[in-house]
């Protein structure tokens, strides 16, 4: 079993998912790995602009590899990307924060949830996303989803909001 990162944080609409992970490479760099088509295949699934603020993005590691909408809610390069689903597909709101100190850069994953209800599924299924892009980055083989499902399951059910 992979170890568990993330922690909830408590907000005015709900609670927030979060979990980090640190690269030693640029800010720019890891920028190009969340946004650039080529590079989000590797780790994600590829994705195509739909309008100026929509992109299809293909979940190739999903049963089906079925296509998602994500609009984008903010875009400031290279340090912040919000995006979010529509209601039909999960309403979820996602957020990646990019800081860069000393050679090294931070990211910081936020899924803003309304409650607690998923958080067994989604907890381990973004800890697999974040390690493939860890994995993909440093060319090493990608893991395993079973590594984390129902592995970190527990975990994630047993957090309490900070």
């Amino acid at each position: 079993m992979m170890q568990p990162t993330g922690i909830l944080r408590r907000t005015a609409v709900g609670v927030d998912l979060e979990l980090t992970r640190t690269f030693r490479a640029s800010r720019e760099d890891v920028w190009a790995s969340l946004t650039e088509s080529d590079r989000t295949a590797g780790w994600y699934g590829p994705w195509e602009r739909v309008s100026d603020n929509v992109v299809r993005v293909q979940m190739v590691f999903e049963d089906g590899k079925p296509w998602s909408e994500l609009k984008i809610d903010a875009c400031e390069e290279p340090t912040h990307l919000a995006v979010s689903t529509s209601e039909a597909e999960g309403g979820w709101k996602l957020e990646v924060t990019l800081a860069e100190s000393d050679g090294t850069t931070t990211l910081s994953f936020v899924h803003h949830l309304t409650g607690t209800t998923s958080i067994g599924d989604i907890g381990p299924g973004w800890e697999y996303y974040l390690d493939m892009l860890v994995a993909s980055r440093d060319h090493r083989p990608l893991p395993s989803f079973d590594r984390y499902y129902p592995a970190q399951e527990n975990y994630y059910c047993s957090l309490v909001p900070e």
